[in-house]
């Protein structure tokens, strides 16, 4: 049985249609992540799961249960917000066991969940502070404990992480991968940051424009991308995506003399004329010892931009009139105006059609 199952969720506003059906089914356990950028829909429907908005048509379970038009409080599900939303007058300890006073449960009872919670977030010194006394991250996790008390069958989580810096969000990602694989309770996370999704999810859940563009594990989503949105959208830095002619069993590079051999998959969908988009990731490209290599695909391409960033060097570069990137091993001697080659296996080469976005299947 799923432990949560979203059925052709709807949602307009008068003439605008927000979500535009979304058909989502978690087994319990799940770690899903709503991936997309601002206005994609994304916080919309986790606030209808949560019963802080109302669904136009479609209908939503928890186990077999259907919650639309029940009460929030009554929905068996736990809420973490991106403000922390702590009571700035009540100690971390009321703050956290805050839910329970409020549902009358005896006070050994909720003492307990709260000393449970805060062992677990490793904020037990903090229980007799006040919320303008702590940093970020230890707000973030008064925030959390607050729903891990409630033991609920979904938590959901919207961008929690959006207000700490750099070194928190990264703390908190780990933390929040650690709780998850603790508790192995069904978590949906809303989130603009791709980093974020991949490193978190056992399935993300990429949105645009009120639809999911695709529905797979991370790495589903990183190696297989089903369209061109998701190509660009997640990877950073994003994939290269050049425009591409199949002439003759081969791929012209739109703009220039550059061909480059069909990958086998692709020959029996490949029409001769066809416009195409060929995608490659940064990570895929290498450089080549020349320009006439024979393993996989090679690019004659022009430096443009060399950035080292510690772990690697990334290299922007035009291919004729096309620029793309890679992402090289650090001490790569490549500068600024060099003429060179990248190459990259056959196996990293994706082809979309432009006309629909999707990609050709291979």
């Amino acid at each position: 049985m799923s432990a949560l199952e979203i059925q052709n969720i709807r949602k307009s506003y008068g003439a605008v249609d927000t979500l535009k059906g979304i058909d989502i089914a978690l087994q319990s356990g799940e770690f899903l992540v709503l991936l997309g950028s601002s206005g994609c829909g994304k916080s919309t429907l986790l606030n209808i799961i949560a019963g802080l908005a109302e669904a136009t048509s479609g209908d939503i379970k928890i186990g077999d249960r259907s919650i639309i038009g029940v009460h929030p409080k009554d929905r068996d599900i736990a809420m973490v917000f991106q403000s922390y939303a702590l009571y700035p007058n009540l100690s971390v300890r009321r703050n956290i066991g805050f839910g329970l006073e409020m549902r009358k449960v005896p006070l050994a009872v909720r003492e307990k969940a709260v000393l449970d919670a805060a062992k677990l977030l490793q904020i037990e010194p903090l229980l007799d502070r006040k919320p303008s006394q702590l940093s970020g991250g230890q707000r973030q996790r008064v925030a959390i404990g607050r729903a891990l008390v409630r033991k609920p069958q979904v938590f959901l989580f919207d961008e929690p992480l959006s207000n700490l810096d750099a070194k928190l969000r990264l703390e908190m990602r780990t933390e929040l991968k650690r709780l998850h694989q603790m508790l192995k309770t069904t978590v949906v996370y809303v989130t603009h940051d791709q980093i974020e999704a991949m490193t978190l999810a056992t399935r993300i859940a990429v949105m645009k424009d009120g639809r999911i563009e695709q529905l797979g594990t991370p790495e589903e989503i990183y190696n297989q991308p089903a369209t061109l949105y998701v190509a660009g959208f997640v990877g950073a830095p994003p994939m290269n995506i050049l425009d591409v002619e199949v002439d003759n069993g081969a791929l012209a590079i739109v703009g220039s003399d550059i061909r480059l051999p069909l990958p086998d998959r692709f020959k029996p969908i490949a029409r001769d004329g066809a416009r195409l988009a060929l995608g490659i990731r940064p990570e895929a490209l290498r450089l080549a010892p020349s320009a006439s290599q024979a393993a996989g695909i090679t690019l004659p391409v022009r430096i443009e931009v060399v950035e080292l960033t510690g772990p690697e060097l990334v290299a922007t570069a035009r291919a004729g009139q096309q620029r793309l990137t890679a992402c090289l091993a650090p001490r790569t001697k490549v500068g600024q105006g060099d003429v060179t080659a990248f190459s990259a296996d056959d196996d990293a080469l994706h082809l979309f059609d432009p006309a629909t976005g999707r990609a050709c299947p291979a």
